[in-house]
């Protein structure tokens, strides 16, 4: 039997934190709606509340042990800047966590990009960088692909990826090959990696604007031969998805995973804790409680909830 002492619990999110944007416009971005003076009225107090809320949306996702132990990584989605995540982990409710940050700088015309999030304790860097996708013909630019390579407790070398596919805007089929050029792009790094490495040790995760059984998904699974844990996962509060849209629960937020965290999964679950959620008036039940219902503030968290992942180590 494994001693106690040699095996370490890694908790891995995924978020989507819905429009994390400071206040600040960008004359290179099509941000201005998230600035004082605009429709929504984002002030300095509004974006302080909203990045305090997503940092107990990260600290819900936490363990319940002798102590409660921080999740020891978390891939975001939607964050606007460096700015943005440099207060979200060193100025605001996570200020005390130790949490370090990488972030893309993406060409996407908002301004969103992806980050990741992570212990130091947790996972000791090596290598990271973007992966830039070259958009189709008439593709709008995309979000850059987050890579980062860190050596964990059990010292295995972990490989992560951050994506935010492109949006269904104009419909599912029409932008399915925008979805596909991404994937297709993550796949030459995964395979460089493969060429380099014996069976790599790999996560994807992030926002795929796709369920589990769209191409972009099955792409992932058959050409890059990843495994989605989180296919199916649902929540303790009555969440089947990650996202509730006209009254359908339904999931566009995946974690997937090859070489050794497979074999070290422990569960895979969607984090419907109660603040998080607010009631569905249209629909019945309950749904995630964003930051905005239309243009009107109602101070909540994401349109998304957190999928959480737990694995052993040894």
């Amino acid at each position: 039997m494994i001693s106690s002492l040699l095996l370490t619990i890694f908790t891995f999110v995924q978020l989507n934190s819905e429009n994390l944007f400071d206040t600040e416009p960008d004359s290179t971005k099509i941000d201005t709606e998230y600035t004082a003076g605009s429709i929504r009225r984002w002030t300095r107090k509004r974006y302080w509340d909203k990045l305090d809320n997503i940092g107990r949306a990260i600290i819900s996702c936490g363990r319940d042990t002798a102590g409660w132990e921080l999740p020891d990584m978390i891939a975001m989605c939607e964050v606007e800047n460096d700015s943005v995540m440099r207060d979200l982990t060193k100025r605001s409710l996570l200020r005390r966590a130790g949490y370090e940050y990488l972030v893309t700088d993406s060409p996407d015309l908002r301004g969103i990009d992806v980050a990741l999030a992570y212990s130091p304790f947790s996972f000791a860097l090596i290598n990271h960088y973007p992966l830039r996708v070259t958009p189709l013909e008439d593709m709008r630019p995309t979000r850059d692909i987050l890579y980062a390579s860190g050596t964990v407790s059990n010292g295995d070398t972990l490989h992560v990826f951050v994506v935010h596919a492109p949006s269904r805007y104009g419909g599912e089929r029409p932008t399915r090959s925008n979805r596909l050029q991404v994937m297709k792009r993550l796949r030459e790094s995964i395979d460089s990696l493969r060429s380099a490495h014996d069976n790599p040790t790999i996560i994807v995760s992030g926002d795929m604007n796709d369920y589990d059984k769209s191409p972009s998904l099955m792409f992932l699974r058959d050409s890059c031969g990843m495994t989605d844990i989180s296919a199916g996962a649902k929540g303790e509060h009555g969440a089947k998805g990650t996202y509730k849209y006209n009254g359908e629960w339904n999931s566009l937020d995946h974690i997937l995973v090859s070489g050794r965290m497979l074999g070290n999964l422990i569960s895979c679950h969607i984090n419907d804790t109660p603040f998080l959620l607010e009631p569905d008036k249209k629909y019945g039940g309950k749904k995630p409680f964003r930051t905005y219902n239309g243009y009107k503030y109602q101070g909540g968290y994401s349109d998304h909830l957190p999928l959480v992942a737990r694995f052993l180590l040894e």
